[in-house]
């Protein structure tokens, strides 16, 4: 133990150095990482829902249409232009009008007033057509993204395929949302209750090493879930400060008494069963998660556990070198 906060304590450039190093492969790493926008793929495998849907991909082979897209004030071959343009933007799979049902040369030589209206009327009504898609999983964002601007903003999409490219974009731009709420409060509250405008800084950098590197080390799962890319930082940031709240404290106990490298020494190994108490008792509420049928649960505890760790190393080791 003594051996290693002599290292800490006397190599601090060396220390810092290596965990800088270790956040940023983590920032290029995790955007390698898989992230599943698939609700479904985390229900449990005897669910009702999960049987049947077992049983539909048996029996029918092809996938089913995610996505419907309304062409307003369009003529038959115009929807034909339409389909044919869609079926070319990248992610999609299938598309699907009326000349799939009655034959294009059925369609297109057959007056529209003999075809039959309840089957007509399906797919095309009053000048306006609808057409369905299948969107390949993962690829739903830039896909519908496409689609939308092939149509204009006067034409509609919606869907599935639809609803997953929202919560793509979503995740991404709430989390910033939460962030950029969350960290001037937190700064906010640290510099009332703080001696210095620089300790809630040295917190937040101490912090979001760690989650850095947690987000990055997502890339060794095979993927992650959406909702774990979400909440996760956000959760790891506030049930982690307050350990290097602790160390701060005993640091400055010492430091009246002591040479500054002697009270940053002192000061771990008072924090260190504090701290270590503290991330124990979170790191068993998170492993709770993993006992859930519904393994979005067992994503997210998982993560949060390697968040929880990898905060009590950042604070232990990296804030010391600070």
């Amino acid at each position: 133990m003594d051996r290693l906060l002599d290292i800490v304590v006397k190599h601090k450039k060396s220390v810092v150095v290596v965990f800088l190093i270790f956040a940023l492969l983590s920032g290029i790493f995790s955007l390698l990482v898989s992230v599943n926008f698939n609700i479904v793929d985390y229900l449990p495998q005897k669910a009702q829902s999960t049987k049947a849907l077992d049983i539909m991909e048996k029996e029918f082979k092809e996938e089913m249409p995610n996505a419907r897209v309304m062409i307003k004030n369009v003529t038959i071959q115009e929807t034909l232009e339409y389909k044919e343009k869609i079926s070319g933007i990248e992610g999609v799979s299938s598309v699907g009008w009326l000349d799939d049902v009655i034959g294009i040369d059925i369609l297109t030589t057959t007056p529209i007033e003999f075809i039959d209206d309840s089957l007509l009327d399906n797919y095309y009504k009053n000048g306006n057509a609808l057409i369905t898609v299948t969107v390949e999983s993962g690829l739903e964002e830039s896909t519908i993204k496409e689609v939308k601007e092939l149509i204009g903003p006067s034409n509609a999409v919606d869907g599935e395929a639809v609803n997953r490219a929202e919560t793509q974009e979503m995740s991404i731009s709430e989390v910033l949302k939460a962030m950029t709420i969350l960290v001037p409060v937190i700064i906010i509250i640290l510099a009332i209750s703080t001696t210095s405008w620089i300790e809630p800084l040295l917190f937040l950098v101490t912090i979001g090493i760690a989650i850095a590197i947690n987000m990055g080390t997502n890339v060794f799962f095979k993927d992650i879930s959406f909702i774990t890319q979400a909440i996760s930082p956000i959760l790891q940031l506030a049930v982690s400060l307050d350990y290097a709240i602790f160390l701060l404290h005993s640091f400055k106990d010492y430091l009246g008494r002591f040479e500054p490298e002697d009270a940053m020494k002192l000061a771990i190994k008072r924090a260190l069963p504090t701290v270590a108490a503290s991330a124990a008792t979170t790191l068993v509420g998170f492993l709770a998660l993993v006992a859930m049928r519904f393994e979005i649960g067992s994503d997210l505890g998982m993560n949060l556990v390697k968040g929880i760790l990898l905060s009590f190393v950042s604070v232990m080791l990296f804030l010391p070198a600070l």
